[in-house]
Protein backbone atom coordinates (compact mmCIF):
# COMPACT_ATOMS: atom_id res chain seq x y z
CA UNK A 1 0.00 0.00 0.00
CA UNK A 2 1.61 3.23 -1.17
CA UNK A 3 1.57 5.84 1.60
CA UNK A 4 -0.27 9.23 1.11
CA UNK A 5 2.02 12.38 0.07
CA UNK A 6 1.28 13.94 3.33
CA UNK A 7 3.37 10.98 5.10
CA UNK A 8 6.31 11.11 2.63
CA UNK A 9 7.23 14.94 3.54
CA UNK A 10 11.05 15.72 3.72
CA UNK A 11 11.26 15.27 7.32
CA UNK A 12 9.55 11.57 7.12
CA UNK A 13 11.81 10.99 4.34
CA UNK A 14 14.48 11.65 6.36
CA UNK A 15 13.33 9.43 8.91
CA UNK A 16 13.39 6.74 6.31
CA UNK A 17 17.08 7.58 5.70
CA UNK A 18 18.20 7.27 8.82
CA UNK A 19 16.21 4.04 9.91
CA UNK A 20 17.90 2.59 6.73
CA UNK A 21 20.85 3.22 8.11
CA UNK A 22 20.17 2.48 11.80
CA UNK A 23 16.95 1.47 12.61
CA UNK A 24 18.02 1.01 16.49
CA UNK A 25 17.93 4.64 16.63
CA UNK A 26 16.20 6.30 19.69
CA UNK A 27 13.41 8.34 19.08
CA UNK A 28 15.50 11.37 20.85
CA UNK A 29 18.16 10.95 18.84
CA UNK A 30 15.76 11.25 15.41
CA UNK A 31 13.99 14.07 16.54
CA UNK A 32 16.85 15.68 17.02
CA UNK A 33 18.36 14.68 13.66
CA UNK A 34 15.18 15.55 11.47
CA UNK A 35 14.50 19.14 13.32
CA UNK A 36 11.13 17.50 15.23
CA UNK A 37 10.39 17.06 18.90
CA UNK A 38 10.12 13.28 19.84
CA UNK A 39 6.37 13.68 19.88
CA UNK A 40 5.57 14.55 16.25
CA UNK A 41 9.00 12.05 15.23
CA UNK A 42 7.10 8.78 17.23
CA UNK A 43 3.89 9.46 15.14
CA UNK A 44 5.32 10.08 11.87
CA UNK A 45 7.13 6.61 12.27
CA UNK A 46 4.24 5.20 13.19
CA UNK A 47 2.12 6.71 10.60
CA UNK A 48 5.10 5.05 8.14
CA UNK A 49 4.52 1.63 9.74
CA UNK A 50 0.45 2.30 9.66
CA UNK A 51 0.81 2.87 6.12
CA UNK A 52 3.11 0.07 4.98
CA UNK A 53 6.21 2.90 4.14
CA UNK A 54 8.13 0.35 7.05
CA UNK A 55 7.14 -3.06 6.31
CA UNK A 56 9.54 -4.43 10.00
CA UNK A 57 12.54 -3.91 11.29
CA UNK A 58 15.38 -6.61 11.05
CA UNK A 59 18.99 -7.81 12.29
CA UNK A 60 21.50 -7.62 9.61
CA UNK A 61 23.32 -10.79 10.06
CA UNK A 62 27.15 -11.19 8.24
CA UNK A 63 26.90 -14.53 6.17
CA UNK A 64 30.04 -15.83 6.47
CA UNK A 65 30.14 -15.05 10.27
CA UNK A 66 27.42 -18.18 10.06
CA UNK A 67 29.33 -20.39 8.38
CA UNK A 68 27.52 -19.20 5.05
CA UNK A 69 30.15 -19.14 2.26
CA UNK A 70 28.31 -19.78 -0.90
CA UNK A 71 26.00 -17.17 -2.74
CA UNK A 72 24.60 -18.51 -5.97
CA UNK A 73 22.28 -16.39 -8.17
CA UNK A 74 20.44 -18.96 -10.13
CA UNK A 75 18.16 -18.74 -13.34
CA UNK A 76 15.09 -21.33 -13.34
CA UNK A 77 12.92 -21.51 -16.91
CA UNK A 78 9.93 -23.54 -16.31
CA UNK A 79 8.29 -26.15 -19.21
CA UNK A 80 5.73 -23.38 -19.42
CA UNK A 81 4.52 -20.45 -17.58
CA UNK A 82 0.50 -21.16 -17.04
CA UNK A 83 -0.71 -19.94 -13.25
CA UNK A 84 -0.65 -23.72 -12.18
CA UNK A 85 3.32 -24.10 -13.02
CA UNK A 86 3.95 -20.27 -11.34
CA UNK A 87 1.86 -21.08 -8.23
CA UNK A 88 3.83 -24.83 -7.81
CA UNK A 89 6.94 -22.88 -8.12
CA UNK A 90 6.75 -20.23 -5.93
CA UNK A 91 4.83 -22.13 -3.19
CA UNK A 92 8.20 -25.00 -3.36
CA UNK A 93 10.36 -21.93 -3.28
CA UNK A 94 9.07 -20.65 -0.08
CA UNK A 95 9.90 -23.88 1.89
CA UNK A 96 13.73 -23.47 1.55
CA UNK A 97 15.47 -20.84 4.15
CA UNK A 98 18.49 -20.90 1.82
CA UNK A 99 16.71 -19.46 -1.17
CA UNK A 100 16.60 -16.06 0.28
CA UNK A 101 15.26 -14.29 -2.57
CA UNK A 102 13.56 -14.98 -5.49
CA UNK A 103 11.94 -12.64 -8.29
CA UNK A 104 9.70 -13.85 -11.08
CA UNK A 105 10.90 -12.36 -14.16
CA UNK A 106 10.95 -11.35 -17.99
CA UNK A 107 13.88 -12.57 -20.17
CA UNK A 108 15.38 -15.51 -20.97
CA UNK A 109 14.51 -17.05 -17.58
CA UNK A 110 11.54 -17.36 -15.62
CA UNK A 111 12.62 -16.75 -12.09
CA UNK A 112 16.06 -15.71 -10.19
CA UNK A 113 16.75 -17.07 -7.25
CA UNK A 114 19.43 -15.85 -4.43
CA UNK A 115 20.57 -18.88 -2.58
CA UNK A 116 23.20 -18.48 0.33
CA UNK A 117 24.62 -21.96 1.43
CA UNK A 118 27.70 -23.52 3.61
CA UNK A 119 29.57 -25.19 0.73
CA UNK A 120 29.08 -26.58 -2.70
CA UNK A 121 27.79 -29.76 -1.47
CA UNK A 122 25.05 -28.30 0.34
CA UNK A 123 24.33 -26.44 -3.26
CA UNK A 124 24.34 -29.15 -5.01
CA UNK A 125 21.73 -30.92 -2.78
CA UNK A 126 19.42 -28.28 -3.08
CA UNK A 127 19.74 -28.11 -7.02
CA UNK A 128 19.49 -32.01 -7.38
CA UNK A 129 17.18 -32.91 -4.69
CA UNK A 130 14.67 -29.91 -4.51
CA UNK A 131 14.81 -27.63 -7.73
CA UNK A 132 14.93 -30.39 -10.42
CA UNK A 133 12.10 -32.72 -8.45
CA UNK A 134 9.60 -29.63 -8.84
CA UNK A 135 7.59 -30.84 -12.00
CA UNK A 136 7.23 -27.53 -13.77
CA UNK A 137 11.18 -27.05 -13.61
CA UNK A 138 12.65 -27.29 -17.76
CA UNK A 139 15.83 -25.51 -16.98
CA UNK A 140 18.46 -24.60 -13.92
CA UNK A 141 21.39 -22.40 -14.16
CA UNK A 142 23.85 -20.94 -11.97
CA UNK A 143 25.89 -18.57 -11.13
CA UNK A 144 28.61 -18.34 -7.88
CA UNK A 145 29.52 -14.60 -6.83
CA UNK A 146 33.22 -14.68 -6.45
CA UNK A 147 33.06 -11.81 -3.96
CA UNK A 148 30.27 -8.75 -3.18
CA UNK A 149 31.26 -5.64 -4.18
CA UNK A 150 27.91 -4.11 -2.68
CA UNK A 151 24.94 -4.59 -0.74
CA UNK A 152 22.62 -2.54 1.25
CA UNK A 153 18.93 -2.90 2.19
CA UNK A 154 18.60 0.84 2.40
CA UNK A 155 16.31 1.90 -0.79
CA UNK A 156 16.63 5.01 -2.17
CA UNK A 157 15.06 8.07 -1.07
CA UNK A 158 16.71 10.82 -3.29
CA UNK A 159 13.66 11.22 -5.51
CA UNK A 160 10.98 11.62 -3.13
CA UNK A 161 12.97 14.78 -1.73
CA UNK A 162 11.08 18.03 -2.18
CA UNK A 163 7.67 16.49 -2.90
CA UNK A 164 5.20 18.09 -0.20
Amino acid sequence: MPASKSVLDPASVRILDLLQENAEMSIADLAEATGLSASPCWRRINELKESGVIKGTVALVDAPSLGLAVNVFVQVSLKQQDRQSLDIFDAAIRTKPEIVECYLMTGEADYMLRVVVEDLSKFQALVVDFLTLIPCVANIRSSFALSQIKYTTALPTEHLRGKK
